[in-house]
């Protein structure tokens, strides 16, 4: 008979919990400047100690909305993270209950005026409602919810899975696989209208004839086989090669193209005009303005964030409750605790409103230094230099996570366009003499060459390819290919 023996080991290892405060700051980075708005209502609405207001100490300090000029030299992005005001208050029950809320908005409060919203529902939150009756776990919701927010607006998702598994993890924080996400991809591609959330078109019709089911006619049928067997042919319009290559007539095939010309290439275009796309007007969460000496500046676009301050009345209540003398009874020393609950959250809140700013403000600076060259030429793609989340990091001194959170959901306005902060970073391609070039600055090269093309005799691909050799990038033909392809260019004899 063998006996198990159990061994006890002893291991050390080190973790690191975040504090009520910095946890408060890190939600606070999170939001766009509207929710902001809302978040800052609610607290002075949920406080007593805090109310609309300038301190007096401020009152010199730069407006909110004020921009700050730049010469291209690194911002002092250092914030203080020394909070000791909630020493005393560090466990959950000592904490107010609005603290640990995650959502306290009050309904209604915090919507500028000015901000149209259609009374119909957006394109995305239709599609969303669908998701809601589909049986997904949590994460699996998590996937859905990315990948609808990933489709463009013809309602085919673009980006390759390997790419959405990276920004997951990057910009949300989930951790998931290709297969897993395919196979999320499949359920969503389940929802109405047909076709959607297709990653070509080939697919997207596809999905539209498999969405008949067995009531599919012949022609329907051998539609399905040309955009199976024979898509490059049956998009070159070779019908001579489609008909060999499947063995049917061309009187039958032309009856194919008609079932497939009677699908909708574009289903999320479609639904657009059924539902109504709900045009939400962007508000931006920075400003960015060039003159003409080529100086930048950088603010933000916090002028409706109400300014906070700890309300004067309360903080004269609790100075009398200080210098109360004797032994206070039990419901005195809680009604101190109380107050002094108030005023540390308050004190706390307004810390982290404002440690947002610096981290927004720097992290902002950082992107506009590093891609100065795009600023100054007024928008123009091609000057985009490559730059990952890692570089701003580095630049700022903040930690990667935390520039991830700043630039997942914010937008800037600049003079020449308003655009999410993740416009500005692109992958990295490096050409043959090891010269790092910007992902996008390839493919805004490539789609001026079309552009300029004699339509009469449009490029070929490997034209395109000697273009693109003699402007810096050394491209192989599939690679222009896929570029292509990619932007939605279709082949030469298609762009007559």
């Amino acid at each position: 008979m063998q006996y198990s023996r159990q061994i006890q080991t002893q291991v050390q290892t080190q973790t690191q919990t975040l504090s009520p405060q910095q946890l408060l700051v890190v939600k606070l980075v999170e939001l766009p400047t509207i929710e902001l708005e809302d978040r800052v209502r609610a607290e002075i609405q949920e406080n007593p100690a805090l109310e609309e207001g300038v301190e007096p100490d401020a009152a010199n300090d730069a407006s909110t909305d004020d921009l700050t000029p730049t010469d291209g030299t690194d911002p002092d992005s250092e914030a203080d993270t020394d909070y000791d005001s909630l020493a005393d208050y560090r466990s959950e029950d000592d904490i107010p209950d609005y603290r640990l809320r995650e959502n306290n908005r009050s309904p209604g409060e915090g919507v500028p005026d000015e901000i149209p919203y259609a009374a119909d529902p957006s394109f995305y939150d239709a599609l969303r409602e669908q998701l809601a009756e589909l049986s997904l776990s949590e994460h699996e919701r998590q996937l859905a919810d990315y990948l609808v927010g990933s489709l463009d607006d013809d309602g085919l998702l673009r980006k390759p899975l390997s790419a959405l598994v990276d920004e997951l993890a990057i910009y949300v924080g989930v951790e998931t696989t290709e297969r897993e996400l395919e196979d999320v991809l499949t359920r969503v591609q389940s929802i109405d209208p047909p076709g959607i959330a297709a990653r070509d078109l080939r697919e997207c019709l596809l999905l539209q004839l498999a969405r008949r089911g067995d009531a599919l006619s012949p022609s329907a049928r051998l539609a399905v086989r040309i955009l199976s067997e024979a898509y490059d042919d049956f998009a070159r319009k070779n019908w001579e090669r489609v008909t060999a290559r499947l063995g049917v007539d061309q009187e039958a095939v032309a009856a194919a193209v008609k079932e497939i010309q009677r699908l909708n290439p574009r289903p999320g275009a479609s639904m657009g005009e059924t539902v109504g796309r709900a045009t939400q007007q962007i508000v931006p969460d920075f400003l960015v303005e060039v003159d003409d000496d080529g100086r930048i500046a950088v603010g933000l676009n916090d002028r409706g964030v109400p300014q906070m301050r700890i309300s004067p009345s309360f903080a004269a209540l609790v100075d009398e409750q200080a210098r109360a003398v004797g032994n206070p009874t039990r419901q005195q020393r809680d009604a101190m605790i109380f107050l002094k609950q108030k005023i540390d959250a308050a004190r706390g809140f307004i810390d982290a409103v404002r440690q947002r700013r610096e981290t927004l403000l720097a992290t902002m600076q950082a992107i506009v230094d590093l891609q100065r060259d795009y600023f100054l030429e007024a928008g123009d793609e091609t000057r985009l230099r490559p730059m990952i989340l890692k570089d701003v990091a580095t630049r700022t001194g903040l930690a990667i996570s935390t520039v991830s959170r700043v630039t997942g959901s914010k937008y800037v306005r600049t003079p020449f366009g308003t655009f999410p902060l993740r416009h500005f970073f692109s992958d990295t391609y490096v050409n043959d003499e090891g010269q790092e070039l910007s992902v996008r600055q390839l493919v805004a090269t490539l789609r001026r060459i079309v552009d300029e093309e004699d339509k009469s005799h449009p490029l070929t691909d490997d034209e395109i390819v000697a273009r693109m050799n003699a402007v810096g990038f050394p491209l192989a033909r599939r690679t222009v290919a896929k570029y292509r392809q990619q932007l939605g260019i279709p082949v030469a004899r298609l762009r007559r």
